[in-house]
Protein backbone atom coordinates (compact mmCIF):
# COMPACT_ATOMS: atom_id res chain seq x y z
CA UNK A 1 0.00 0.00 0.00
CA UNK A 2 1.33 3.39 -0.98
CA UNK A 3 2.24 6.05 1.53
CA UNK A 4 -0.31 8.70 2.44
CA UNK A 5 0.93 12.08 1.15
CA UNK A 6 -2.67 13.18 0.62
CA UNK A 7 -3.03 13.60 4.37
CA UNK A 8 -0.66 16.53 4.43
CA UNK A 9 -2.18 17.96 1.25
CA UNK A 10 -5.75 18.04 2.56
CA UNK A 11 -5.13 18.14 6.31
CA UNK A 12 -6.67 21.62 6.43
CA UNK A 13 -10.05 20.13 5.58
CA UNK A 14 -9.99 16.65 7.07
CA UNK A 15 -12.38 15.63 9.84
CA UNK A 16 -10.01 14.89 12.71
CA UNK A 17 -11.64 14.04 16.05
CA UNK A 18 -10.56 16.16 19.01
CA UNK A 19 -11.80 13.82 21.70
CA UNK A 20 -8.71 13.81 23.81
CA UNK A 21 -10.04 11.11 26.11
CA UNK A 22 -9.21 8.56 23.43
CA UNK A 23 -5.49 9.35 23.50
CA UNK A 24 -3.97 8.85 26.96
CA UNK A 25 -0.41 8.95 25.72
CA UNK A 26 -0.59 12.38 24.08
CA UNK A 27 -3.32 14.39 25.73
CA UNK A 28 -3.34 16.26 29.06
CA UNK A 29 -4.15 14.35 32.23
CA UNK A 30 -7.52 16.09 32.57
CA UNK A 31 -8.55 14.76 29.18
CA UNK A 32 -7.25 11.26 29.85
CA UNK A 33 -9.34 11.19 33.02
CA UNK A 34 -12.51 11.60 31.01
CA UNK A 35 -11.75 8.36 29.16
CA UNK A 36 -11.49 6.50 32.44
CA UNK A 37 -14.66 7.97 33.89
CA UNK A 38 -16.64 7.47 30.68
CA UNK A 39 -19.16 9.78 29.06
CA UNK A 40 -21.43 11.09 31.80
CA UNK A 41 -23.98 13.88 31.57
CA UNK A 42 -23.18 15.11 35.09
CA UNK A 43 -19.36 14.97 34.91
CA UNK A 44 -17.94 16.80 31.93
CA UNK A 45 -14.22 17.33 31.64
CA UNK A 46 -12.92 20.84 31.20
CA UNK A 47 -10.36 21.15 28.44
CA UNK A 48 -7.37 23.16 29.59
CA UNK A 49 -5.31 23.00 26.40
CA UNK A 50 -5.92 22.14 22.77
CA UNK A 51 -2.71 21.20 20.95
CA UNK A 52 -1.91 22.40 17.44
CA UNK A 53 -0.84 19.33 15.48
CA UNK A 54 1.23 18.70 12.39
CA UNK A 55 -0.34 16.47 9.73
CA UNK A 56 1.80 13.53 10.85
CA UNK A 57 0.76 14.04 14.50
CA UNK A 58 -2.87 14.24 13.48
CA UNK A 59 -2.50 11.01 11.53
CA UNK A 60 -0.86 9.26 14.50
CA UNK A 61 -3.75 10.27 16.71
CA UNK A 62 -6.23 9.08 14.14
CA UNK A 63 -4.39 5.77 14.08
CA UNK A 64 -4.41 5.57 17.89
CA UNK A 65 -8.12 6.40 17.94
CA UNK A 66 -8.92 3.60 15.50
CA UNK A 67 -6.78 1.08 17.37
CA UNK A 68 -8.66 1.77 20.61
CA UNK A 69 -12.10 1.27 19.08
CA UNK A 70 -13.52 -2.20 19.70
CA UNK A 71 -16.72 -2.02 17.73
CA UNK A 72 -18.87 -4.63 16.04
CA UNK A 73 -17.56 -3.76 12.59
CA UNK A 74 -14.19 -3.70 10.87
CA UNK A 75 -13.44 -1.35 7.98
CA UNK A 76 -11.26 -3.26 5.56
CA UNK A 77 -10.80 -0.93 2.58
CA UNK A 78 -11.87 2.51 1.40
CA UNK A 79 -11.83 4.20 -1.97
CA UNK A 80 -11.85 7.98 -2.21
CA UNK A 81 -11.85 10.07 -5.36
CA UNK A 82 -10.19 12.79 -3.26
CA UNK A 83 -6.92 10.86 -3.23
CA UNK A 84 -7.94 8.69 -6.20
CA UNK A 85 -7.07 5.35 -4.69
CA UNK A 86 -7.82 2.64 -2.17
CA UNK A 87 -6.48 2.46 1.36
CA UNK A 88 -6.71 -0.43 3.80
CA UNK A 89 -5.63 1.75 6.73
CA UNK A 90 -8.72 2.66 8.82
CA UNK A 91 -6.95 5.78 10.10
CA UNK A 92 -6.82 7.14 6.56
CA UNK A 93 -10.54 6.52 5.91
CA UNK A 94 -11.52 10.16 6.27
CA UNK A 95 -13.28 12.77 4.16
CA UNK A 96 -12.84 16.57 3.93
CA UNK A 97 -14.90 18.65 6.35
CA UNK A 98 -15.77 21.08 3.54
CA UNK A 99 -17.40 18.30 1.54
CA UNK A 100 -21.02 19.40 1.22
CA UNK A 101 -22.16 15.91 2.22
CA UNK A 102 -20.68 16.58 5.66
CA UNK A 103 -21.99 20.04 6.47
CA UNK A 104 -25.07 20.28 4.20
CA UNK A 105 -26.15 16.67 3.80
CA UNK A 106 -25.82 16.98 0.02
CA UNK A 107 -24.99 13.38 -0.78
CA UNK A 108 -26.49 10.00 -1.57
CA UNK A 109 -25.45 6.46 -0.76
CA UNK A 110 -26.24 2.82 -1.37
CA UNK A 111 -24.98 -0.61 -0.46
CA UNK A 112 -24.46 -4.18 -1.64
CA UNK A 113 -23.93 -7.38 0.31
CA UNK A 114 -20.80 -9.49 -0.13
CA UNK A 115 -21.53 -13.20 0.07
CA UNK A 116 -18.94 -15.91 -0.54
CA UNK A 117 -16.85 -13.62 -2.74
CA UNK A 118 -19.77 -12.28 -4.79
CA UNK A 119 -21.46 -8.89 -4.72
CA UNK A 120 -25.21 -9.40 -4.42
CA UNK A 121 -27.49 -7.18 -6.52
CA UNK A 122 -24.71 -4.68 -7.19
CA UNK A 123 -26.20 -3.54 -10.50
CA UNK A 124 -29.67 -3.11 -9.03
CA UNK A 125 -28.30 -1.02 -6.15
CA UNK A 126 -26.03 0.92 -8.50
CA UNK A 127 -28.98 1.88 -10.70
CA UNK A 128 -30.85 3.19 -7.65
CA UNK A 129 -27.67 4.96 -6.48
CA UNK A 130 -27.30 6.88 -9.74
CA UNK A 131 -31.03 7.64 -9.75
CA UNK A 132 -30.71 9.14 -6.28
CA UNK A 133 -27.74 11.21 -7.45
CA UNK A 134 -29.74 12.56 -10.37
CA UNK A 135 -32.67 13.50 -8.11
CA UNK A 136 -30.17 15.23 -5.81
CA UNK A 137 -28.56 17.16 -8.69
CA UNK A 138 -25.18 15.48 -8.20
CA UNK A 139 -23.27 14.82 -11.41
CA UNK A 140 -21.00 11.80 -10.79
CA UNK A 141 -17.27 12.27 -11.41
CA UNK A 142 -17.14 9.03 -13.45
CA UNK A 143 -19.39 7.09 -15.78
CA UNK A 144 -21.39 4.10 -14.55
CA UNK A 145 -18.88 1.54 -15.81
CA UNK A 146 -16.00 3.23 -14.02
CA UNK A 147 -17.94 3.50 -10.75
CA UNK A 148 -18.86 -0.19 -10.98
CA UNK A 149 -15.23 -1.14 -11.58
CA UNK A 150 -14.02 1.01 -8.66
CA UNK A 151 -16.50 -0.65 -6.32
CA UNK A 152 -15.48 -4.16 -7.36
CA UNK A 153 -11.77 -3.32 -7.06
CA UNK A 154 -12.33 -1.88 -3.57
CA UNK A 155 -13.91 -5.15 -2.45
CA UNK A 156 -11.06 -7.07 -4.08
CA UNK A 157 -8.46 -5.00 -2.18
CA UNK A 158 -10.29 -5.66 1.09
CA UNK A 159 -10.05 -9.48 0.72
CA UNK A 160 -13.52 -9.58 2.30
CA UNK A 161 -15.66 -12.52 1.21
CA UNK A 162 -18.62 -11.93 3.50
CA UNK A 163 -19.64 -8.45 4.54
CA UNK A 164 -21.05 -5.35 2.91
CA UNK A 165 -20.00 -2.58 0.55
CA UNK A 166 -21.29 0.93 1.12
CA UNK A 167 -20.69 3.85 -1.22
CA UNK A 168 -21.49 7.56 -1.47
CA UNK A 169 -21.68 10.32 -4.06
CA UNK A 170 -21.41 13.84 -2.69
CA UNK A 171 -21.55 17.33 -4.12
CA UNK A 172 -17.87 17.42 -3.15
CA UNK A 173 -15.58 19.75 -1.18
CA UNK A 174 -15.20 23.42 -1.90
CA UNK A 175 -16.52 25.69 0.83
CA UNK A 176 -19.04 25.97 3.68
CA UNK A 177 -21.75 27.74 1.70
CA UNK A 178 -25.22 26.33 1.05
CA UNK A 179 -24.96 26.26 -2.72
CA UNK A 180 -22.69 23.59 -4.28
CA UNK A 181 -21.75 26.00 -7.10
CA UNK A 182 -18.20 26.40 -5.75
CA UNK A 183 -17.57 22.70 -5.18
CA UNK A 184 -14.56 21.63 -7.23
CA UNK A 185 -16.08 18.32 -8.32
CA UNK A 186 -18.44 15.70 -6.97
CA UNK A 187 -16.80 12.99 -4.87
CA UNK A 188 -17.13 9.21 -4.76
CA UNK A 189 -16.37 7.23 -1.60
CA UNK A 190 -16.70 3.52 -0.92
CA UNK A 191 -15.94 1.37 2.10
CA UNK A 192 -15.96 -2.37 2.76
CA UNK A 193 -17.42 -3.38 6.11
CA UNK A 194 -17.11 -6.71 7.88
CA UNK A 195 -19.57 -7.35 10.69
CA UNK A 196 -18.10 -9.12 13.69
CA UNK A 197 -21.55 -9.93 15.05
CA UNK A 198 -23.57 -12.90 13.87
CA UNK A 199 -25.34 -12.95 10.51
CA UNK A 200 -29.05 -12.07 10.28
CA UNK A 201 -31.02 -14.72 12.13
CA UNK A 202 -34.64 -15.71 11.75
CA UNK A 203 -36.16 -14.47 14.98
CA UNK A 204 -39.39 -12.57 15.47
CA UNK A 205 -39.26 -8.92 16.54
CA UNK A 206 -41.64 -6.31 17.91
CA UNK A 207 -42.35 -3.06 16.06
CA UNK A 208 -44.24 0.10 17.00
CA UNK A 209 -45.98 2.80 15.01
CA UNK A 210 -43.53 5.69 14.68
CA UNK A 211 -44.54 9.14 15.86
CA UNK A 212 -41.59 10.71 14.04
CA UNK A 213 -42.88 12.48 10.89
CA UNK A 214 -42.24 10.51 7.71
CA UNK A 215 -40.21 12.13 4.95
CA UNK A 216 -42.02 13.83 2.10
CA UNK A 217 -42.23 11.43 -0.88
CA UNK A 218 -39.79 13.56 -2.90
CA UNK A 219 -37.11 12.83 -0.30
CA UNK A 220 -38.31 9.39 0.78
CA UNK A 221 -37.73 7.93 -2.71
CA UNK A 222 -34.14 9.26 -2.69
CA UNK A 223 -31.51 7.36 -0.72
CA UNK A 224 -29.78 10.46 0.61
CA UNK A 225 -27.57 10.84 3.66
CA UNK A 226 -30.30 12.88 5.40
CA UNK A 227 -31.26 10.13 7.85
CA UNK A 228 -32.13 12.12 10.96
CA UNK A 229 -35.85 11.14 10.82
CA UNK A 230 -34.80 7.51 10.33
CA UNK A 231 -32.44 7.63 13.29
CA UNK A 232 -35.01 9.28 15.57
CA UNK A 233 -37.61 6.69 14.55
CA UNK A 234 -35.19 3.87 15.39
CA UNK A 235 -34.25 5.44 18.75
CA UNK A 236 -37.92 5.96 19.62
CA UNK A 237 -38.61 2.28 18.92
CA UNK A 238 -35.65 1.08 20.98
CA UNK A 239 -36.75 3.24 23.90
CA UNK A 240 -40.14 1.51 23.68
CA UNK A 241 -38.50 -1.93 23.77
CA UNK A 242 -39.10 -2.55 20.06
CA UNK A 243 -36.84 -3.27 17.10
CA UNK A 244 -37.97 -0.47 14.74
CA UNK A 245 -40.81 1.94 14.12
CA UNK A 246 -43.27 1.63 11.26
CA UNK A 247 -44.12 4.77 9.32
CA UNK A 248 -47.55 5.58 7.92
CA UNK A 249 -47.88 7.81 4.86
CA UNK A 250 -49.83 11.05 4.62
CA UNK A 251 -53.03 9.11 3.93
CA UNK A 252 -52.58 6.75 6.87
CA UNK A 253 -51.48 3.73 4.83
CA UNK A 254 -48.56 1.55 5.89
CA UNK A 255 -45.33 2.98 4.40
CA UNK A 256 -41.99 1.54 5.55
CA UNK A 257 -39.54 1.14 8.41
CA UNK A 258 -36.56 3.47 8.98
CA UNK A 259 -34.31 1.44 6.66
CA UNK A 260 -36.40 -1.45 5.46
CA UNK A 261 -39.61 -2.25 3.62
CA UNK A 262 -42.66 -3.97 5.10
CA UNK A 263 -44.76 -6.86 3.75
CA UNK A 264 -47.65 -8.99 4.98
CA UNK A 265 -49.23 -12.37 4.35
CA UNK A 266 -53.02 -12.22 4.61
CA UNK A 267 -55.31 -14.94 5.93
CA UNK A 268 -56.07 -15.68 2.26
CA UNK A 269 -52.37 -16.46 1.75
CA UNK A 270 -51.72 -13.38 -0.34
CA UNK A 271 -48.37 -11.58 -0.07
CA UNK A 272 -49.05 -7.84 -0.01
CA UNK A 273 -46.57 -4.96 0.02
CA UNK A 274 -47.04 -1.15 -0.01
CA UNK A 275 -46.58 0.77 -3.26
CA UNK A 276 -43.10 2.25 -3.81
CA UNK A 277 -44.32 5.64 -5.03
CA UNK A 278 -43.95 7.38 -1.64
CA UNK A 279 -41.15 5.29 -0.11
CA UNK A 280 -37.72 4.00 -1.02
CA UNK A 281 -37.78 1.38 -3.72
CA UNK A 282 -36.15 -1.49 -1.84
CA UNK A 283 -33.92 -3.77 -3.89
CA UNK A 284 -34.39 -6.65 -1.44
CA UNK A 285 -38.15 -6.09 -1.38
CA UNK A 286 -38.34 -6.19 -5.17
CA UNK A 287 -36.24 -9.35 -5.26
CA UNK A 288 -38.57 -10.94 -2.71
CA UNK A 289 -41.52 -10.18 -4.98
CA UNK A 290 -39.76 -12.08 -7.76
CA UNK A 291 -38.66 -15.02 -5.62
CA UNK A 292 -42.13 -15.29 -4.07
CA UNK A 293 -43.40 -16.57 -7.41
CA UNK A 294 -41.82 -19.92 -6.46
CA UNK A 295 -44.19 -20.06 -3.50
CA UNK A 296 -47.11 -19.41 -5.83
CA UNK A 297 -46.17 -22.44 -7.91
CA UNK A 298 -45.79 -24.53 -4.75
CA UNK A 299 -49.19 -23.45 -3.48
CA UNK A 300 -47.80 -21.76 -0.36
CA UNK A 301 -49.13 -18.43 -1.64
CA UNK A 302 -52.37 -17.69 -3.49
CA UNK A 303 -51.38 -14.27 -4.74
CA UNK A 304 -48.79 -11.47 -4.77
CA UNK A 305 -49.85 -7.85 -4.83
CA UNK A 306 -48.40 -4.35 -4.37
CA UNK A 307 -51.15 -2.16 -2.96
CA UNK A 308 -52.17 0.39 -0.37
CA UNK A 309 -52.17 -1.44 2.97
CA UNK A 310 -54.21 -0.12 5.89
CA UNK A 311 -53.04 -0.47 9.48
CA UNK A 312 -56.07 -2.66 10.17
CA UNK A 313 -55.10 -5.00 7.32
CA UNK A 314 -51.54 -5.14 8.55
CA UNK A 315 -52.40 -5.96 12.13
CA UNK A 316 -54.93 -8.61 11.08
CA UNK A 317 -52.44 -10.33 8.78
CA UNK A 318 -51.28 -13.88 9.37
CA UNK A 319 -47.66 -12.80 8.95
CA UNK A 320 -45.70 -9.55 8.88
CA UNK A 321 -42.10 -9.10 7.81
CA UNK A 322 -39.37 -6.49 7.35
CA UNK A 323 -37.25 -6.58 4.19
CA UNK A 324 -33.80 -5.05 3.70
CA UNK A 325 -30.25 -5.78 2.61
CA UNK A 326 -29.04 -5.86 6.21
CA UNK A 327 -31.81 -7.91 7.79
CA UNK A 328 -32.88 -9.82 4.64
CA UNK A 329 -36.32 -11.09 5.70
CA UNK A 330 -37.15 -10.49 9.37
CA UNK A 331 -40.41 -11.78 10.91
CA UNK A 332 -42.54 -9.41 13.00
CA UNK A 333 -44.55 -11.06 15.78
CA UNK A 334 -46.00 -7.96 17.45
CA UNK A 335 -47.01 -4.50 16.22
CA UNK A 336 -47.71 -2.06 19.06
CA UNK A 337 -49.83 -4.12 21.46
CA UNK A 338 -51.26 -6.35 18.73
CA UNK A 339 -49.87 -9.86 18.25
CA UNK A 340 -49.39 -10.78 14.58
CA UNK A 341 -50.95 -14.13 13.66
CA UNK A 342 -50.20 -16.68 16.37
CA UNK A 343 -47.26 -14.65 17.69
CA UNK A 344 -44.70 -16.93 16.06
CA UNK A 345 -42.47 -16.66 13.01
CA UNK A 346 -44.61 -17.55 9.99
CA UNK A 347 -43.93 -20.27 7.39
CA UNK A 348 -44.12 -17.95 4.38
CA UNK A 349 -41.70 -15.50 5.99
CA UNK A 350 -39.35 -18.41 6.71
CA UNK A 351 -39.63 -19.63 3.13
CA UNK A 352 -38.85 -16.16 1.76
CA UNK A 353 -35.86 -15.84 4.11
CA UNK A 354 -34.54 -19.18 2.81
CA UNK A 355 -35.09 -18.12 -0.81
CA UNK A 356 -33.13 -14.89 -0.33
CA UNK A 357 -30.23 -16.66 1.41
CA UNK A 358 -30.11 -19.30 -1.35
CA UNK A 359 -30.28 -16.55 -3.98
CA UNK A 360 -27.30 -14.80 -2.38
CA UNK A 361 -25.31 -18.03 -2.39
CA UNK A 362 -26.28 -19.54 -5.74
CA UNK A 363 -28.55 -17.14 -7.62
CA UNK A 364 -28.21 -16.17 -11.30
CA UNK A 365 -25.44 -13.99 -12.68
CA UNK A 366 -27.89 -11.08 -12.88
CA UNK A 367 -27.74 -10.75 -9.09
CA UNK A 368 -24.30 -12.20 -8.26
CA UNK A 369 -21.14 -10.42 -9.46
CA UNK A 370 -17.87 -12.33 -8.82
CA UNK A 371 -15.06 -10.38 -7.15
CA UNK A 372 -11.57 -11.04 -8.63
CA UNK A 373 -9.43 -11.36 -5.48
Amino acid sequence: MASLPFLSQISHSLSFPRHGHCFHRHFPTALAASYQSGPSSDSKTQVSRVPVLTSSEAYERLKSFREKIKGKQQFLAMYSSIFDGITTDPAAMVIPMDDHMVHRGHGVFDTAAIMNGYLYELDQHLDRFLGSASLSKIDPPFDRGSIRRILIETVSASKCRKGSLRYWLSAGPGDFQLSPSNCHQSSLYAIVIQDLSSSPNFRGVKVVTSSVPIKHPKFAITKSVNYLPNVLSKVEAEEAGAFVGIWLDDEGFVAEGPNMNVAFVTKEKELIMPHFDKILSGCTAKRVLTLAEDLLREGKLKGIRVKNVTVEEGKKAEEMMLLGSGILVCPVVQWDEHVIGDGKEGPVTQALFNLIVDDMKSGPSSVRIPVPY
